[in-house]
């Protein structure tokens, strides 16, 4: 296909602090929070809204002068419990995050006292419950297969695309490539991450995982994430090389994923694919009218 590719200002508050609305209305609260260390500032929108830009986006996700995140999640008021909007560290939007979405979850049902959701995002409706053991799960809905849903930017098979290593193409509201190789380990994901997320294949761009079969329920992954970079977890791409994994007869429809955060649990059943893991609530946070005032 012609492609050749070489591989300011935030007052913390402390952890049990309510967010909540300020006097000044251009204090903007925020709550951090992290799935095995994929981690996302959170904005409860549902009552006090703000406007979110692409440059505000980006100036929140600097680690040095704003707050830090692999994504920003926004929850607003829907037709069903909530409704959830994602924000890349570029600037651009997501329809899905799957860690995200468990660690909102979570925090939503213990708010309300419930054992189960049901939210919306621009990837449809994903219903959510408490799996027991300081554990959410959540529905990420039916996979992707078909090239133009994808989307790829020429009809093919997604299950081995025509590139080096033959990837296997995964849409999950966000598009996905996998490579399965004997050692995720060995794979230095900074040079090969960038060179994939950007091939011609994905008009849209890709994330992209490279994933060892350590047996037919066991895949260790690791994770290029589009927008972002390396990422230590990512729901929706363990999901996908879950999915990835048992098309190509290399696993079962149920696996456990090891990720350089942690381990998560894919269950992919009749009604969609189910993620079940750990959430961290880590801090509540304001962002001042001085930080705000300078994007």
């Amino acid at each position: 296909m012609g492609f050749h590719c070489n591989a300011g200002f935030i007052k913390l508050v402390g952890v049990y602090a309510p967010l909540m609305t300020h006097e000044n209305d251009m204090n903007l609260p925020f709550m951090k929070m992290h799935g095995l260390g994929n981690d996302f500032v959170v904005m409860d929108q549902r009552v006090q809204t703000h406007e979110i830009t692409p440059a505000m986006a980006i100036a929140i996700a600097n680690r040095q002068t704003g707050i830090g995140f692999d994504q920003l999640a926004v929850i607003t008021a829907g037709a069903q419990d909530a409704h959830l909007t994602f924000w890349n560290a570029d600037g651009t939007t997501s329809a899905a995050c799957g860690n995200a979405t468990r660690c909102i979850a979570r925090f939503l049902m213990d708010e309300a006292g419930v054992q189960a959701l049901h939210l919306t995002t621009e990837r449809g409706d994903i219903h959510a419950k408490d799996a027991g053991h300081g554990l959410t799960s959540v529905n990420m809905g039916a996979p992707q297969l078909d090239w133009a849903d994808i989307p790829l930017s020429t009809r093919m098979d997604t299950l081995e695309l025509p590139i080096e290593g033959g990837p296997t193409a995964t849409g999950m509201g966000n598009p996905h490539c996998t490579f399965f190789v004997t050692d995720a380990l060995a794979i230095r994901l900074e040079d090969f991450g960038p060179c994939y997320e950007n091939h011609p294949l994905f008009p849209k761009r890709t994330n992209v995982q490279v994933a060892s079969v350590i047996g037919p329920d066991h895949i260790r992954m690791r994770v290029w994430e589009r927008g972002v970079g390396v990422t230590l977890a990512s729901g929706s791409s363990s999901c996908a090389v879950a999915v990835a994994a048992a098309r190509r007869g290399l696993t079962g429809r149920k696996v456990r994923v090891d990720l350089d955060g942690g381990r998560l649990e894919i269950d992919w059943r009749d009604d969609g694919v189910w993620m079940t893991g750990p959430t961290m609530h880590v801090c509540n946070g304001i962002l001042t009218p001085e930080f705000l005032g300078r994007i």
